[in-house]
């Protein structure tokens, strides 16, 4: 269970364009299940997915993963978490130009200390789980967006994280790609894993394998079903 606890966060606090993104959020995250974070550009969606990742802290509020409370941890402890516990799919894809789909999705793993050949070993199966093994040693540039997707999946699932966030994951995709992408996810929570995805793209959230959507409007929780 993921636990956020009237979670607040603003920008720019006590200067002229102070901005509070999310306002004063209460949920909670069963495990094991998909669910889709829906709003517009500004809703607080990608905010709120950064703050149960871990990359940002709220500025109020209280968060609990898995029945430890992670507001208050020193960096160093977020950032074993954030490694060890979740697997991140960027909007952009965040892939590293200019070396292999390879070693994109075998870097996450090198801060943990793992043994490089057990690394590749992974990375390899988790490229030939997702259909993508033959273009293992290409550049990412040289893909398509389908195929970097796929790299970024395979990426986010190196350190066999408990829960996958996923911010606009198919904004860049056309409906069959995206529906590609909600198929994978699926297949993920057939496994086990959480899914949480911040997304505007109905397909998400009218996607049969969503078990839960958030409607979020100017940092609120507007609707749920």
């Amino acid at each position: 269970m993921i636990s956020l606890a009237h979670i607040s966060k603003t920008f720019n606090a006590g200067k002229q364009n102070e901005f509070t993104a999310v306002k004063g959020i209460t949920l909670s995250i069963p495990l094991n299940t998909i669910t889709v974070l829906k709003g517009p550009s500004g809703s607080g969606k990608t905010t709120l997915l950064s703050i149960i990742g871990c990359m940002a802290r709220p500025t109020a509020g209280r968060i609990t993963v898995q029945g430890r409370e992670i507001t208050s941890l020193p960096e160093r402890f977020l950032t074993e978490i954030r490694r060890n516990t979740f697997g991140f799919i960027f909007q952009n894809f965040n892939l590293i130009k200019g070396v292999t789909v390879l070693e994109n999705v075998m870097f996450p793993a090198f801060p943990a200390g793992a043994r490089h050949r057990a690394v590749k070993e992974r990375a390899l199966g988790l490229l030939e789980k997702l259909k993508i093994a033959s273009k293992a040693q290409q550049k990412v540039e040289q893909l398509s967006g389908g195929e970097q997707q796929r790299a970024a999946i395979a990426r986010a699932l190196i350190n066999e994280p408990a829960v996958i966030i996923a911010d606009e994951p198919t904004a860049h995709l056309d409906s069959e790609l995206s529906m590609e992408f909600m198929n994978t996810m699926a297949g993920l929570y057939a496994e086990g894993k959480t899914i949480l995805i911040a997304s505007h793209d109905p397909l998400m959230a009218e996607s049969e394998s969503t078990h839960r959507v958030i409607e979020l409007r100017d940092g609120q929780i507007t609707g749920e079903h």
